[in-house]
C-alpha cells in the first residue's frame, strides 16, 4: 500500500521523452526549452503539465511545477546556436510561464511551487573529471540568476552525478537566496556512474554545501532500490524519487529509437519497495519513459 498520505507534492514525469516519443515533438539534443517561445509550443506545455495538476487535484496535495529548461544552460545551448543572453531569456519565460499557469489554476490546486531546473553541465551518465565546485557555481550562476530575476520560489538539479557539480549548484542558488535541491542519477547497480555510493555523494555534498533536500531520478526503482542498502540518517535526507519506466541501462536508453514506458505492473511495486526505505518521502513524479499515467499510478489515482 502506498504512503500516499504522507506525501506533499505531484511533480511531472519524462518531459522530454513523452514530448517526443508520444507527441512526436523534435527536441534537438533533448532540449525543450525553446517551446517557451511560440505560441504552439506554450500551449504543448500547458497540456503536459496539465495532467499532473489532474493529479495533484485528485489527491488533495501540492504540484511542484518545474520549468523545461534541464537542457538551457551555455554548453547544451551553444549545440543550438544560442547565446548566454538567448538562454538566459528562455530561462526566464519558462518561469514566467509557469508563474501563469500557477495563477490560472490556483483555485484547482492551491499548493503551487515553481521552481527552476538546472541539468547538468555535461552528459550525466558518462564519467568525465572531477569537476570543480567553484567552477561549477560560476558556470551555473547565470542560470539561477535568471530564475530569481523572474521570481521562481526554488531551483531543483536533476540527473548530476558528481557531488563538485552538486556543490556548485547549491553555492549559486545560495548566492541569489533560492533554496535548492539536488537529484543523483545511479546506475543500474545502484551506484553513480564513476563507482561513487549514493550515500557518499549525499554525505559530501551534505558537509559542504547542504541543499533543502535530495532527490533520485533517471533510473528504474528496481536499479535505486540497490542504492538504499546502506541505512543510517542520510536516507532521511531524501525527499523525492523521480525514476525511469524502462528496467533498461543508460546506455541503451540512450540509443532507443522507441519508447520503452516500462511495466505499470513492474514498476508501481518496484516503486513501493523504494517508498518503504525512505521515511521522509513527499515528493514523487517520474523521469523517462513516464507521462502522467505512470504518475497517476503512483499516487493511486485509477
Amino acid at each position: 500500500m502506498a504512503a500516499t498520505a504522507d506525501w506533499q507534492y505531484v511533480t511531472d514525469g519524462g518531459l522530454e521523452t513523452d514530448l517526443i516519443f508520444n507527441h512526436g515533438v523534435d527536441l534537438p539534443e533533448f532540449a525543450a526549452y525553446p517551446l517557451v517561445w511560440t505560441d504552439d509550443g506554450r500551449a504543448l506545455l500547458r497540456s503536459y503539465y496539465d495532467g499532473y495538476a489532474d493529479i495533484a487535484g485528485a489527491v488533495g496535495a501540492g504540484l511542484r511545477l518545474e520549468t523545461p529548461t534541464w537542457r538551457a544552460n551555455p554548453d547544451w545551448a551553444a549545440l543550438l546556436g544560442h547565446d548566454v543572453r538567448t538562454v538566459s531569456d528562455a530561462n526566464r519565460t519558462a518561469v514566467e510561464l509557469l508563474q501563469g499557469l500557477a495563477h490560472d489554476w490556483r483555485d484547482r490546486v492551491p499548493d503551487i511551487v515553481v521552481t527552476g531546473m538546472v541539468g547538468p553541465r555535461g552528459d550525466g551518465y558518462v564519467v568525465g573529471d572531477a569537476v570543480d565546485p567553484d567552477e561549477a557555481a560560476d558556470y551555473h550562476g547565470p542560470q539561477v540568476r535568471a530564475f530569481a530575476e523572474a521570481g521562481a520560489q526554488a531551483v531543483c538539479a536533476l540527473t548530476l552525478s558528481d557531488p563538485g557539480e552538486a556543490v556548485g549548484v547549491v553555492r549559486a542558488a545560495r548566492s541569489f537566496g533560492l533554496p535548492v535541491a539536488i537529484g543523483f542519477t545511479v546506475e543500474t547497480d545502484g551506484l553513480l556512474p564513476d563507482g561513487t555510493t549514493l550515500r557518499t555523494a549525499i554525505e559530501h555534498v551534505d558537509s559542504v554545501a547542504p541543499p533543502a533536500y535530495f532527490l533520485v531520478n533517471c533510473a528504474h526503482p528496481h536499479h535505486v532500490l540497490a542504492a538504499f542498502d546502506d541505512d543510517g540518517p542520510w536516507l532521511e535526507r531524501v525527499r523525492g524519487l523521480r525514476t525511469n519506466a524502462s528496467t533498461a541501462s543508460h546506455a541503451e536508453l540512450d540509443g532507443a529509437e522507441v519508447l520503452d514506458e516500462g511495466d505499470l505492473r513492474v514498476f508501481v511495486p518496484a516503486h513501493r519497495a523504494l517508498e518503504a526505505r525512505l521515511p521522509a518521502l513527499e515528493i514523487v513524479g517520474g523521469c523517462c519513459g513516464t507521462d502522467a499515467r505512470h504518475v497517476a499510478a503512483l499516487w493511486d489515482v485509477r
